[in-house]
Formats: structure tokens, sequence, C-alpha cells
């Protein structure tokens, strides 16, 4: 039997309390200082260091501030410890801010956050006040759009997701890797509708914030995007989703030709050489070329860009001939802002989008599988461009 087993059934211990009521209140003290004990606890991980000690950074613990909770045993207010940067934001007791954030981050409306706060955490918080703490981001966001970026990525996915509400709007997305093997977001863009022309525009901010070089672009097949790229980052190779151009060519297909046609365009893509593939899809046009011409033409229109992947070994091929990393992305942020209603301004189109990306990037914090080989591979193909 441990300690609290032998404290919860000595029977001498409860006859210590004169009543219910004391019982109850030695229980909510013993509640409050186990929440205290593990804020502190949760800030030593924080700091990765024992008490008054400083961090190799400088940063180190400074005071408390307090906090009211409540519990089955009722309201307490308890200590909760700060650092010096005031970048500790404890998982026990989140801050009412960050509650907030992350609500309308999933696209709860100000009134629902209101009425959530309420029921989950018992405390009131008026409609001014949500606004004022969602508000509040802009200039968050602001600072990441503008903020420099590293001289070059290895690769970078290029969407557009375009949202439906009143006035349709696009919102360009740019998403890195860079010499970490890790995926960022360099930014997000808001135009009227996916054009190469605004792509450029995408371009050459990211250039203006530092990136020089990119090995690799991977894009959906709009038009002219490609000589968009080239006129920006001349020496990038562009990939064209592979995905996109399945789809594409299937729009033309009746619903019972579908299956086999999907069938006999897969050993297209999946063959083992640039060669092989341009033998299947020869093989292919012999056999639907008649029916569907223009599911044909298409492939052999953008045939040097739906290719660049066999110039790569297969760890690489796997992470660019298709932009599903991006649309996975962008499948996140539509669940996070679709119950909004409309966006009455493009300022809450880009802080939704911004709180929705924050949200779906918060374990963009490990490299991506294989890296060490994949970093190999690109060290050696690209070794006049890519330094460590």
């Amino acid at each position: 039997m441990n300690d609290k087993e032998e404290l919860l059934n000595n029977k001498e211990f409860y006859k210590s309390f004169k009543n219910g009521e004391e019982l109850t209140t030695f229980f909510k003290e013993m509640h409050k200082r186990a929440v205290e004990y593990m804020l502190e606890a949760e800030l030593d991980s924080h700091l990765d260091n024992e008490k008054h000690e400083k961090t190799k950074e400088g940063n180190y613990r400074n005071g408390h501030g307090t906090k009211k909770i409540k519990s089955s045993f009722g309201e307490s207010e308890i200590k909760v410890p700060r650092d010096r940067e005031g970048s500790f934001e404890p998982a026990l007791v989140p801050k009412r801010e960050n509650i907030i954030i992350s609500f309308y981050a999933k696209g709860m409306s100000v009134s629902d956050i209101e009425e959530q706060i309420r029921e989950m955490y018992d405390f009131e918080v008026s409609t001014s006040t949500i606004s004022r703490i969602t508000g509040a981001v802009v200039s968050e966001m602001v600072t990441w759009q503008n903020r420099p970026l590293e001289d070059l990525y290895l690769i970078v996915w290029m969407d557009g997701i375009v949202f439906k509400k009143v006035i349709n709007k696009t919102i360009y997305l740019a998403v890195g890797l860079n010499r970490d093997g890790k995926k960022e977001v360099l930014g997000m863009w808001l135009g009227k509708s996916e054009s190469s022309s605004f792509w450029m525009s995408v371009l050459t901010d990211l250039k203006a914030r530092g990136v020089e070089d990119i090995l690799i672009t991977a894009t959906d097949n709009l038009n002219g995007f490609t000589q968009t790229i080239r006129s920006v980052f001349p020496e990038s190779q562009t990939q064209i989703c592979v995905i996109h151009q399945i789809r594409n060519a299937c729009k033309y297909v009746v619903w019972k030709d579908r299956k086999e046609f999907t069938a006999d365009m897969k050993h297209i893509y999946t063959a083992p050489t640039k060669q092989a593939a341009e033998a299947a899809l020869n093989d292919f046009a012999q056999k639907w070329e008649a029916k569907y011409s223009y599911a044909i033409k298409s492939w052999r229109d953008n045939w040097n860009e739906l290719t660049v992947f066999f110039d790569f070994p297969l760890e690489i091929r796997k992470i660019i001939y298709t932009t599903n990393l991006i649309e996975n992305l962008n499948g996140k942020i539509r669940k996070y802002t679709k119950n909004k209603l409309s966006f009455p301004t493009d300022d809450a189109v880009l802080k939704s989008v911004f709180l929705a990306l924050k949200e779906a990037t918060k374990k963009w914090s490990m490299p991506i599988q294989n890296w060490g080989i994949v970093l190999n591979q690109f060290m050696l193909i690209f070794e006049d461009r890519l330094r460590l």
C-alpha cells in the first residue's frame, strides 16, 4: 500500500476533522497545492533547468501571477509561475487568450466562443474582449508574413485554396522544405482567383524576403505556371502534380470507362524510368485516344513537367510527384474555417487562415521521413547549389 492509499484508508485521519466542511476545505487546499506543484514542474521542464538557475538562452523564472480555477471543491486562487521571456504556456491551466484563439482558429464564431468558455471553464468573457484578443492576431500575422526567409529551399510546394463566401477569394500558399528537412509555411497571399500572374507576385515576394534559390517546385498544372517560376527562379525544376493531371484527364471520361481508364493511366506514372513511362503513354494513347483525345493531349502537352520526378531517386520522387502535402494542409484549413458563414473583409479571411495554419502545423517539428537519405541524394545531385 502506498502513502496516498494509506492516508485515504486511515480512519484516525478523518476523525481529526470536526465536520464535512473542514474535510472539504482540506481537500480543496490539497488540490490547490497539487496544481501549483504541477505548474512548477511544467516550468522546470520548460526551462530545462533547476529552480532559480538561468538557462543557456538566458530565460529564467520571474515570480508568479495569480489565476482563479474551479474544481469540484469550488473556486480557488492559485499561483502560476512565470518566466522572464513570457514564453511559458502551462498545459494544466491554459491562458484564456490561448483558449480563445484556439477556438477561433477552429472556426467558432465570437458568440459561440463566449458560450463554450462559459460552459467548459465556468468563467465569463465578453464578445468585445474576444474580438480584441483575436484582433491582436493581426499584428502577429503581419510580422510572420514579412519575416525573412532562408536563402535556399530544397522543395517548395505551391497551391491555391478558394473560399466561396459571398465574393470568391483565393488564398495562395507556399510550403518550403528547408535544409534541416523540416516543412515551413513560407507565406499566404490573398487574390481573387488563381492565375500565373498572381503567382508572379508571390514568387517576387519570396525573393524579396531572402529566397535566392529553389531546387524543385511542385505545383498544379495551371497554365503558364512553369514559365512564371522560371522567370523568377530560372534554375528551379518544376514538377506538375501527377494527381492533378489524373483528375483533369478523368473529367472527360464517362463513368463506365473510368476504372479501366485510370488503371491503364497508372502504368505511366508508376513506370521505373522516363523512357518506360513514355512507352506506357504510347500504349495508353493507342487504346484511348480515339475516344478521349483531349485527355491524351493533356498528358502530351505537359509531358516535360509531369516527368521531372523521373530524374530523381525513389525517395525524392515520392515527395515531389504530387502536391498532396499542401492539399492536406488546405483540407485542414477548410475544416477549421467551414463554420464561418462569411468573411466581411480581406483581413477576416487572412486572420482565419493564419490561425488555422498555426493549428494545422503545430506538429511540424520533425524532419520528413528518411531525411538522412533524402539529404544525401540532394547533396549529390545539387552539390554546386546546396551548401549546409
